[in-house]
């Protein structure tokens, strides 16, 4: 039997519709022939109703019908010029083709109470998987499945010396560093029984990833030491967690029990050049190597004592064992053995040690409503932390003989926090909130030796004693008021200060001689101000504008010991504003205009810049300009159009006395896109984009420009 075929329009169902009233009425004249009785008089039909008027959201949908699930499959690719791992590490993309399922989703019901849920991703050269598997029967439990691995793109180019125009790049390509996470959990959530979950999760990070640690060089013969040379870590590292959590809910109290074990490896390297282009051109290997097993038991209690009062508590103990190694060695290449050099400087091998921490943490916590305007939520919070460590091993110098080195410390850490949330909306179109928070912490520290000098070179090892004690404060405020219906005003603002004094009780070391560390600060204050206010204006119900302006100032007191001859100062200024403005506009039902522009003031000055050139204040002043467009072409075709700018100014040019620093950066992106609906569950986009990247601070050397074009279908079922 073929399948019965629907009708394809409205002309053709109602063309059939008569032919069965034409046989119906000859089914009315046979009964009048064969003397049945007869029929009343035939009446004119009925004019047929007319179709329903499609919503907005269904034209845009492409018709009445809903679909849930859908499929994407994409294609396209970058055509770049110039910088490319610039490029990648600013796009994080791969600079040439890619395709696969951009996104995919599907939930449907296995049987009448359990539902499966499917989603995921795969861009090939892209490097970017996920898959996740969910099935739910509300009343007996779940499971769930993930898995996810993504690639992050980062330039390990080292410096660029413009007197002489030498820049120190490290490849062609970005470095890359691939992460991901599989998991699998499941849970029982059986009616009036605890809840019962378990999670088994695995997570990996492997490749490479740049480093700012760059290697000292002489650029062009010059006899200055500049730190140019291009550096990057290596990593490898997994961990493995098993957890299991219990809830249940007894009364007006809900509680819970959670047990947490984990083990894992770090295997990571940090790799130097230095001396590049030079006879004594040398790599450095500074390896870390880390096992570690973790334990931790946590729980929660939360009561409604009444209607208008809650109490919350929480405790964790965590356990960590951690066993180290590592090595740090001069060579012709990285990760090689050591072999004794006459060039090679201070390094070591065969690192080995052990450490320890001990966390505990409990937290109190009672949120309580006395008029339904006002909620109160006074918190308690105590951390107490115990830690301990040694380690060994060889220390070596050009040629001289490797001398053994060891070391062993402890750490002891108290912190206790109250905090005071307030929030009041008592007032007509006023909402007010307050926060005051307190950090009262003191500790000790006692470090014994470390390493020592090689045929009489170098630094002795070190005796020291600390006790510390420290004091945070921050209050903050805020309300949010409307004066008229289209009309929201923002003010905000808060005060942090951060005091730590330090009594050496045991210093090694002269605080008045060329070797002052540790015990040479016995004061540090950090403070901040920070105020900002916003303001959105629905001058239209098409037109909102929204406007914000912050300011913050900061600022570093310190104080070193009184036996250096020196006395207190203010060791750092930071100055920070950000203005930003945003306009949305729909002039028109089928058209909307969204443009943007941000503008970030920010500087950092110390009193080195004051005796040297060689350290300049620092600044991150910004710019920032953006534009995005829809227009609603007809029923079945968008288009979209959008425009980025950037610009940062900040480039000093101070190569005479030191390493240039600042981004002196530009910006351009433009894309353009075009939606266009096939059917009712078939989208095509075809998609865009052209971007142009300059930057002085590399002497032209990190520009690039690059085409993007991008093909998508989505079928939606």
């Amino acid at each position: 039997m073929k399948p019965r075929r629907p009708f394809p329009n409205e002309r053709t169902r109602w063309y059939w519709a008569s032919i069965f009233g034409a046989c119906a009425a000859a089914s009315t004249l046979s009964a009048a022939d064969t003397n049945a009785p007869p029929a009343a008089a035939p009446t004119a039909p009925a004019a047929p109703a007319a179709p329903l008027a499609l919503s907005p959201e269904q034209m845009f949908e492409g018709g009445t019908n809903s679909y849930s699930n859908w499929l994407d499959l994409s294609t396209g690719g970058f055509l770049t010029g110039g910088n490319r791992a610039q490029f990648e590490q600013q796009h994080q993309s791969w600079p040439g083709p890619f395709g696969g399922i951009e996104d995919f989703h599907y939930q449907g019901n296995v049987d009448k109470s359990t539902t499966l849920t499917m989603d995921g991703h795969a861009l090939f050269d892209e490097h970017d998987y996920k898959l996740s598997l969910e099935l739910v029967r509300p009343d007996t439990g779940f499971v769930r499945f993930n898995y996810t691995q993504f690639r992050t793109w980062y330039n390990g180019d080292g410096g660029f010396f413009p007197p002489a125009g030498t820049w120190y790049p490290l490849g062609a390509d970005a470095l890359a560093l691939d992460r991901g996470e599989i998991s699998l959990e499941g849970g029982l959530t059986l009616k009036n029984l605890p809840k019962i979950t378990f999670k088994y999760t695995h997570t990996y990070r492997e490749g490479d990833e740049g480093s700012t640690s760059w290697g000292p060089t002489h650029p062009a013969g010059d006899a200055t030491v500049r730190g140019l040379g291009p550096s990057f870590y290596t990593i490898n590292e997994y961990s493995d967690s098993f957890q299991v959590d219990v809830t249940h809910h007894i009364k007006a109290t809900d509680l819970g029990l959670g047990l947490r074990y984990e083990t894992g490896k770090l295997d990571d390297a940090l790799n130097i050049s230095q001396w590049l282009t030079e006879p004594a051109q040398q790599s450095i290997t500074d390896r870390q190597g880390t096992t570690y097993d973790l334990f931790n038991i946590h729980a929660f209690t939360e009561t409604w004592l009444s209607k208008k009062v809650m109490f919350s508590t929480g405790y964790s103990f965590t356990d960590l064992d951690n066993n180290f190694t590592g090595s740090q060695i001069y060579g012709s290449d990285f990760g090689v053995g050591y072999v004794p050099s006459a060039q090679s400087g201070f390094g070591y091998y065969g690192l080995s040690g052990y450490s320890r921490l001990q966390q505990y943490v409990m937290d109190v916590n009672l949120m309580a409503k006395p008029l339904e305007t006002l909620s109160i939520v006074p918190s308690l919070r105590v951390q107490k932390e115990d830690t301990d460590a040694d380690a060994g091993g060889m220390e070596t110098l050009g040629l001289y003989p490797a001398t053994a080195f060891s070391g062993l410390s402890a750490l002891e850490d108290l912190d206790v926090r109250e905090r005071m949330d307030v929030n009041y909306t008592g007032v007509t179109n006023w909402v007010f909130n307050a926060r005051g928070e307190w950090t009262e912490g003191q500790g000790n520290v006692a470090a014994n030796g470390g390493l020592l000098p090689v045929n009489g070179i170098g630094i002795p090892p070190i005796q020291q004693g600390t006790d510390e004690s420290r004091f945070f404060q921050k209050y903050s405020i805020g309300a949010r008021w409307y004066p008229v219906r289209r009309v929201t005003l923002d003010f905000g603002g808060y005060y942090k200060a951060n005091d730590y004094n330090y009594n050496n009780f045991l210093d090694s070391t002269l605080n008045n001689s060329a070797n002052r560390y540790p015990g040479y600060l016995v004061m540090q204050n950090f403070d901040t101000y920070d105020g900002n206010v916003g303001l959105t204006l629905r001058l239209r119900p098409n037109l909102t504008l929204v406007s914000r302006y912050e300011y913050q100032w900061s600022t570093i007191y310190t104080e070193p010991d009184p036996t250096s001859g020196l006395s207190g100062l203010e060791s750092s200024q930071m100055q920070s504003q950000i203005i930003a403005q945003n306009l949305s506009w729909s002039p028109w039902p089928r058209l909307y205009l969204q443009p943007g522009f941000n503008y970030v003031l920010s500087k950092t000055k110390t009193p080195a810049s004051d005796y040297t050139q060689a350290i300049l204040a620092s600044q991150n002043n910004y710019w920032t300009l953006n534009f995005n467009a829809g227009l609603v072409v007809d029923d079945k075709t968008d288009l979209n159009l959008g425009y980025f700018y950037y610009r940062a100014d900040d480039y000093q040019n101070n190569a005479t006395f030191g390493v240039p620093y600042g981004a002196g950066g530009e910006e351009h992106g433009v894309t353009a896109s075009i939606v266009r609906r096939l059917t009712q569950n078939l989208r095509l986009t075809v998609k865009y984009g052209f971007y142009s990247y300059t930057d002085a601070l590399y002497g032209g050397h990190d520009n690039y420009q690059a085409h993007f074009l991008l093909s998508s279908l989505q079928y939606r079922f």
